[in-house]
């Protein structure tokens, strides 16, 4: 047992303990945390490997750096125990009597006669130090009193107190990586979905987006429902800096985005051999309506492309979801069968061509298009938080202690002789040495007025 509290009570573990903490700290905070294995391939090639092995892109999840949070805050648990003993029979049981040698020797001090006996001596000193604030114990040992004055005492503890927030703080880390966890929930107006490790589920009723008069996003706002049982528990807004709280659960507002997949585009058809012709079509992709021709064509909304660009091998891709350059690929089809289809641009209407040997003269126009927002919201959950909280709270009491309110004392030794008592005053301070000598001096003149 004491081979266990020598080895986790020892500064050198606490100091190699921090390093090493720091150290991954410092690397979890370099390495961009719970990406996908694709982007860290990309970012880091054949190290992504390695750091995905030994959880360095879930640091602060991993049970090793867990465990080292556990043997630190072991650490500081025995320390803090090893040195709370002493202090407690310190607080509780203080030793009285002192050798008046050994408060000559202290600083400030002070020493005279009294030409009163000693117990009026004793009673002066004893009301002295009471009125200064003082919490006062006497011993009388033959023609001897030793007094001892302090206040202040619950100072001494501020390092413990502020330990034991260290401690809270830690179970609190602990707590969180063992059952903290974080998810992206996609929401279309309407949709419900329900929460990772919940009893409830969400729904989006309403996503606005909010700009600028350059254009720019200015602000995201998700109006949501909470349901329990399909009965709706509370409605609330969510945006950015503004998260929802309900159930131990945050939910923020992290992105958007347009539904391209079930957009409505509308398309207009003409014929250069007919001025008068002139149809329009609204489409979703997938969709396919008749033209209304003579020949009984019918247009195929194969594909929508917010934003066209032709990627590796001359295929068509979309380069953000952003309607930066909108294109549809339109097919005709005639009894069953494909007979032309050509991509149509809204910025660049005249690169549209219909490739096919049917192809007649027919000319497209992609003349709009709308498509529903999706609100992306991120739900975390913190288990952890009110221990943190609370830590942090023991921490702030702890210094507040420890610089605040220092403990104070002063010692008497009162020596019966002939005619005379001997008076013998010593003191000491943590902190506040110049307020506590004032302190001190005016207790001394008290004491001296009939000396």
């Amino acid at each position: 047992m004491k081979a266990f509290i020598r080895f986790f009570s020892s500064v050198k573990l606490a100091i190699a303990l921090l390093i090493i903490l720091t150290a991954a700290s410092i690397l979890g905070t370099l390495i961009p945390q719970g990406r996908s294995a694709a982007e860290y391939a990309a970012r880091y090639g054949g190290l992504a490997g390695i750091l995905v092995r030994f959880q360095f892109t879930d640091l602060y999840h991993s049970l090793w750096f867990i465990a080292l949070l556990g043997f630190f805050g072991l650490n500081t648990a025995v320390c803090t125990l090893t040195r709370l003993s002493p202090k407690l029979r310190r607080a509780r049981r203080p030793q009285v009597a002192a050798d008046p040698k050994s408060l000559a020797a202290r600083n400030p001090k002070d020493r005279f006669r009294r030409s009163e006996g000693l117990p009026a001596v004793r009673t002066e000193a004893e009301e002295a130090l009471r009125a200064a604030g003082y919490r006062v114990r006497s011993e009388k040992a033959e023609t001897r009193v030793s007094i001892l004055g302090r206040k202040r005492i619950a100072g001494i503890f501020g390092p413990d107190v502020v330990h034991l927030g260290l401690l809270v703080l830690l179970a609190g880390g602990i707590v969180s990586g063992l059952g903290g966890f974080k998810t992206q929930i996609v929401l279309r107006e309407g949709e419900t979905a329900p929460v990772p490790k919940a009893a409830f589920e969400i729904r989006l009723d309403k996503f606005t987006t909010e700009y600028y008069p350059d254009g720019s996003v200015k602000d995201w706002t998700s109006a949501v429902t909470v349901l329990e049982d399909n009965a709706p528990l509370r409605t609330a807004d969510i945006e950015v800096n503004h998260p929802l709280s309900h159930g131990g659960f945050n939910f923020y507002q992290m992105s958007y985005g347009f539904d391209w997949e079930t957009a409505s585009v509308e398309v207009l058809a003409r014929k250069s051999g007919d001025p008068g012709f002139l149809k329009a079509l609204e489409l979703k992709p997938g969709e396919r309506a008749p033209l209304g021709d003579a020949e009984g064509t019918e247009i195929f909304l194969r594909r929508f492309l917010p934003d066209f660009v032709l990627g590796e091998g001359n295929r068509p891709e979309t380069r953000s979801f952003q309607p930066n350059n909108p294109a549809v690929l339109i097919e005709g089809i005639r009894e069953g069968r494909k007979v032309f289809e050509g991509w149509v641009f809204a910025n660049f209407p005249d690169f549209a061509r219909m490739h096919g040997t049917e192809a007649d003269d027919l000319a497209f126009e992609l003349k709009g298009f709308r498509a529903g927002q999706y609100s992306v919201l991120e739900a975390a959950r913190d288990p952890g938080v009110p221990l943190i909280w609370a830590g942090c709270l023991l921490v702030m009491v702890g210094l507040g202690l420890a610089f605040y309110w220092p403990t104070c004392e002063i010692r008497a030794v009162l020596e019966e002789a002939p005619s005379k008592t001997e008076v013998v005053l010593g003191g000491q301070a943590a902190k506040g040495r110049d307020r506590f000598e004032k302190e001190f001096a005016a207790v001394a003149a008290a004491l001296r007025r009939s000396s």
